[in-house]
C-alpha cells in the first residue's frame, strides 16, 4: 500500500471539495489566506481517518486467499452505507451549516475515493 501518495491525494481532494462548497456560500476574497491554513488540518484529519479505518482492513485482510479487489467488494459497500449514516447526521444535527456540510461532504467523498486508490493500486 503507498500510504503516503494516498495521503497526498486525499487530501488535495478534500481541499478543493472543501473550498469548492464554501466558495458557494461565501464570496469574500478575504478568505484565500485561509485556504493555505486549512491543508494543515484537513491533512490532519485525512490521516486519522484514513489510518484508523481504511488502512486496517487492508493491513489486516490482505493475504493470499483476500486479494484487494475481494476486500474491496466485500466491506467497501459497508464501509459507504456507516460513513454515509455518520455523515448525513453530522449535517442534519447541525440544520445544515455550510461549514459543517462542506466537512462531512469532503471526507465521505475523500474516504470512498481512498478506497478505490487502495485497490487500484499495483502490489
Amino acid at each position: 500500500m503507498n500510504l503516503p501518495n494516498n495521503l497526498g491525494k486525499s487530501t488535495l481532494l478534500a481541499c478543493i471539495i472543501f473550498w469548492s462548497i464554501l466558495a458557494l456560500e461565501i464570496s469574500d476574497s478575504q478568505m484565500l489566506p485561509y485556504f493555505l491554513l486549512m491543508v494543515i488540518p484537513i491533512f490532519i484529519c485525512v490521516t486519522i481517518v484514513i489510518v484508523c479505518t481504511i488502512c486496517p482492513v487492508f493491513w489486516l485482510l490482505q493475504k493470499d486467499s483476500l486479494d484487494k479487489i475481494r476486500i474491496f467488494k466485500t466491506f467497501f459497500p459497508y464501509y459507504a452505507i456507516c460513513a454515509f449514516g455518520i455523515c448525513a447526521f453530522g449535517i442534519i444535527s447541525t440544520n445544515f451549516e455550510i461549514f459543517v456540510t462542506a466537512f462531512f461532504t469532503a471526507a465521505y467523498v475523500t474516504t470512498c475515493q481512498s478506497w478505490v486508490w487502495f485497490t487500484k493500486e499495483t502490489s
